[in-house]
């Protein structure tokens, strides 16, 4: 990718970004076989699609609705992902798909303070 002028990221190696002159720019997420193309430029995404036709055996899928167990739906107005498919798929696999909810050990947006001499925490529920 760094020989077709992109920037492979610090932060994630798997990560290559390209701006083009005309300011667009193109993302491309590398996990094994699997690869994420992003853009704001068409021609440069058709220009890459081409590069790598030329020396790998490529599949586009078109947009994407799942990866690495997020899931991906779109709306005008916005971009939802979730893992909810990931989440039952592991319940399922370890048996616990029938499995009902208990309560939380701690209350939501609890804020942490100072330890102080509070009740004792029941161990058995984290």
């Amino acid at each position: 990718m760094t020989i077709m002028g992109y920037n492979q990221s610090q932060g994630d190696h798997t990560l290559f970004i390209n701006h083009s002159k005309l300011g667009g720019v193109t993302t491309l997420l590398v996990y094994v076989d699997d690869i994420i193309v992003t853009r704001n430029d068409l021609k440069e995404r058709e220009a890459l699609r081409c590069q790598l036709a030329n020396e790998f055996e490529i599949k586009d899928l078109g947009k994407l609705k799942y990866f690495l167990g997020i899931e991906v739906a779109y709306s005008k107005r916005a971009i939802f992902i979730s893992q909810h498919k990931y989440v039952l798929d592991l319940l399922k696999e370890t048996g616990k798909l029938a499995c009902k909810p208990v309560e939380m050990p701690i209350e939501h947006n609890h804020l942490t303070t100072e330890a102080s001499e509070d009740e004792a925490v029941d161990k058995g529920m984290h």
